[in-house]
């Protein structure tokens, strides 16, 4: 047994490795084409390219793991039975469901790994990416003017056009939109001028000849200012071919926050919903029937992270303790309302719902992120169980058995990750099932073709599958005639 264990998963180890890095080659080429316009005309380092492009792996293979396991598998057990190994596997006495034991064994613990990768690995990279990103989204490209076009030289700031440029710096006929102030909008005309850096090759000067400067408040509209001059000097700072590299970084987002960072967070935002709740309760309790805020349960989350000793447990709010919607408070229990002006308490209210619902959406969307880690790596094992029972059922189905089935089930597990995330961020089904939906059916679908392995019916048909359409349509065809 140890050496059918061993074949079996030798079987499995090329097409997993040529997989991954296929799939992974095709989304990274794909993400970072999306990126290509910050990243050429920048005169960036090739250090920062690479780290870029390294960076942007992780992310990748967290999403591509699971359709290699499911490649891996259609083509593994898809060759075995082609190739009549199945067959001299079954006429020696072996269940199918033992072949791939080893394979769900394997991808268990791939699993595993993966939810390592996504806890720690994925944020940590998402973190230093994003970082990255904001850097060289900051940094000034290499500075070159394009004629008769709109150029943008501080953004959002100062934007300059010329009709004619010339080798040695010198423009004809410039404009320069100084949107600085918004209060005031300038705008400097010149018949010609000259560009150059600063020594320090970070601030940009700008020589200009025969103009003017008109000067326009919205404030004032039926006034305008207007000074000629013969020779303006104008410096712009911080315009140089520089990368500042910044090793801090900002407030993380849910998608660069480990378990326990997200699983805190969403402790913390429930207290504060539920008092802010309370208040609303107490100021207006119509409006805070409309309010929908659901419990905050720890689920798997919270379980990892007591695992790891990384949290402190702390008692979410439970269903309970928030009132159902649409069930009345009882009139004893019922909260005396201040005297306010009613528009006053209005206006109140409306912001204290404002505050509940921002809170909520930000806690469904950290449980989203907790239960996606825990999913994505779930899926391991759920497609080498769906995987293995249609690669046996369909011998002769080869390569494009292989690219079909894995198509459909990439697409059908890639929607279903996207609506249920976004049903799950607007608050109208639980995140749980937002992110678990997916790995269930097809779980049930991979268990039930499990369950049928060495059930086949002999046919001629090509397929027990084959044999059953042909049955059904000559029941129905028996009823008809009937009828």
């Amino acid at each position: 047994m140890k050496i059918l264990t061993k074949y079996i998963l030798k079987e499995h180890l090329a097409p997993l490795m040529f997989a991954l890095s296929a799939l992974t080659s095709l989304l990274l080429l794909n993400y970072i084409a999306k990126q290509f316009g910050q990243l050429v005309g920048k005169g960036l380092p090739w250090g920062v390219i690479a780290e870029f492009m390294l960076l942007s792996v992780p992310f990748t293979v967290a999403m591509t793991l699971p359709m290699a396991v499911l490649v891996s598998t259609l083509h593994a057990f898809s060759r075995m039975a082609s190739e009549n190994e199945i067959t001299a596997f079954k006429a020696s006495g072996i269940a199918l469901q033992k072949l791939m034991i080893p394979v769900i064994i394997s991808a268990s613990f791939l699993t595993l790994g993966m939810v390592w990768f996504n806890d720690q690995v994925l944020p940590a990279a998402n973190h230093r990416l994003t970082t990255l990103t904001n850097d060289i989204a900051r940094k000034k490209p290499t500075f070159a003017l394009k004629e008769q076009v709109i150029n943008e030289i501080s953004q959002g700031r100062l934007f300059l056009r010329t009709a004619r440029l010339f080798e040695n710096n010198r423009m004809r006929d410039v404009a320069i939109f100084d949107m600085s102030d918004p209060m005031t909008r300038t705008t400097i005309r010149a018949d010609s001028g000259v560009l150059e850096l600063s020594p320090n090759r970070e601030d940009l000067l700008l020589t200009l000849f025969h103009g003017n400067w008109t000067v326009i408040k919205p404030e004032e509209p039926a006034r305008l200012q207007r000074v000629f001059f013969q020779t303006d000097f104008v410096k712009v700072r911080n315009v140089g071919n520089t990368l500042q590299i910044d090793t801090v970084g900002g407030e993380k987002s849910d998608r660069e926050m480990t378990v326990c960072e997200l699983q805190r967070r969403v402790a913390r935002l429930a207290r504060a919903r539920d008092s802010v709740y309370r208040s609303l309760q107490a100021m207006d309790y119509n409006v805070a029937k409309t309010v929908k805020a659901s419990s905050a349960p720890g689920g798997l989350g919270s379980l990892y992270c007591h695992k790891l000793k990384g949290l402190t447990i702390v008692r979410t709010a439970s269903a309970a303790e928030l009132p159902q919607q649409g069930k009345p408070i009882p009139p004893q229990q019922e909260p005396q309302k201040q005297e306010q002006p009613l528009m006053n308490r209005a206006i109140m209210a409306e912001q204290l719902k404002l505050q509940v619902n921002l809170a909520q959406a930000t806690i469904n969307g950290d449980q989203v992120e907790i239960e996606k880690k825990f999913s994505i790596a779930a899926a391991c094992v759920i497609f080498v169980l769906l995987g293995a029972p249609v690669a046996l059922r369909f011998p002769r189905g080869g390569v494009g058995l292989t690219i079909g089935v894995s198509l459909g089930v990439f697409g059908l597990y890639y929607v279903g990750l996207v609506a249920g995330e976004a049903l799950a961020r607007a608050n109208i089904i639980p995140p749980f099932w937002a992110m678990w939906s997916t790995n269930l059916l097809l779980l049930a679908v991979g268990l039930f073709l499990t369950s049928r392995l060495g059930r086949e019916g002999s046919t001629s048909r090509g397929s027990e599958t084959s044999e059953l359409v042909v049955r059904m349509r000559e029941w129905f065809g028996r009823k008809w005639r009937r009828a």
